[in-house]
């Protein structure tokens, strides 16, 4: 039997939708205008006042003068490496922490949850978090970027969650035929989990990819850095000067400061594009694997 909605209702949906898609536009606008930007002649968007609606004067200067800067692909290089390895490590530590953690079995379980959640709320500081990283001899190397921030405290507990909800009949059937810990956590309760899994590692690739502080603090030789952190020189320190050294043809776009304006919105759209390409892929698990691991307990 088909319900009509009242007027009531259906003025509730049309305001809905309304302001859905404001929101929407709100949030993809600065995107598409950095985009629009990037594709524009940088005389004429210097000219141009008010919404950017497509590029004015279409060009790929910008991003030809991106790719053929040495820093730019070494960064691109560097989080890509950063990105696969730290995410695969972040992974494995936390499936491997939070199965132990929910082991209703686990002797002095709820202490050490409490040792591990107490972090997360209250920290040692900068100072201390460097001399650490530094005696254990990792500053200047690239796992200062990863092993530091192995574990995500939020991210084990929703892990952790979501372990908990798979029935334990499922572990102690495995458990009588022969399995151990580690056959039950990969073969068992990580097939399982592949929503809340796929959700966790997507959490860890945006953090790895958006990380540039790290970096700065640990990391002394320019070919270690990754991508944000160049993109930071760029944007904030203005640093433009690598370009200049480029073979002739290239150079002459930069002798002018727009073309520095140029430069900032396609290395933006560089550094941004790849991780947006990882979304499609993971949405069907996004919401279903949130959920799971936050909400039963």
């Amino acid at each position: 039997m088909k319900v009509k909605n009242s007027v009531g209702g259906k003025i509730f949906d049309t305001v809905n939708i309304i302001l859905m898609i404001l929101f929407m536009a709100i949030c993809i606008y600065p995107l598409l205008y950095v985009l629009f930007a990037s594709l524009s002649d940088p005389y004429e968007l210097m000219k141009h006042r008010g919404l950017l609606l497509k590029p004015m004067g279409f060009t790929l200067n910008g991003y030809s003068l991106v790719f053929s800067n040495p820093s730019i692909m070494k960064g691109f290089l560097n989080t890509m490496f950063y990105v696969v390895a730290g995410t695969g490590i972040n992974l494995l530590l936390t499936c491997m922490s939070a199965y132990v953690l929910s082991r209703k079995d686990l002797l002095l379980g709820k202490p050490l949850m409490l040792m591990v959640t107490i972090p997360m709320f209250f920290s040692g500081g900068l100072i201390p978090f460097y001399l650490q990283v530094q005696r254990l001899g990792l500053i200047n190397t690239r796992w200062a970027i990863i092993l530091p921030s192995a574990i995500s405290v939020w991210n084990l507990i929703v892990m952790r969650t979501a372990f908990k909800s798979i029935p334990e009949s499922l572990i102690e059937s495995a458990k009588i035929d022969g399995a151990n810990d580690f056959t039950v956590l990969f073969k068992i309760v990580i097939p399982v989990s592949k929503a809340t899994l796929a959700v966790i590692g997507l959490f860890y690739a945006v953090s790895q990819w958006n990380s540039w502080f790290n970096a700065m603090i640990f990391l002394r030789d320019r070919s270690k850095y990754p991508l944000q952190l160049i993109l930071r020189e760029i944007l904030i320190s203005n640093e433009t000067r690598e370009m200049m050294n480029m073979p002739k043809g290239a150079a002459q776009f930069i002798k002018a400061d727009a073309y520095k304006t140029l430069i900032k919105y396609s290395t933006v759209i560089v550094s941004t594009i790849p991780i947006l390409c990882v979304y499609p892929f993971l949405q069907k698990y996004f919401v279903k694997g949130v959920m799971i691991g936050s909400v039963k307990e």
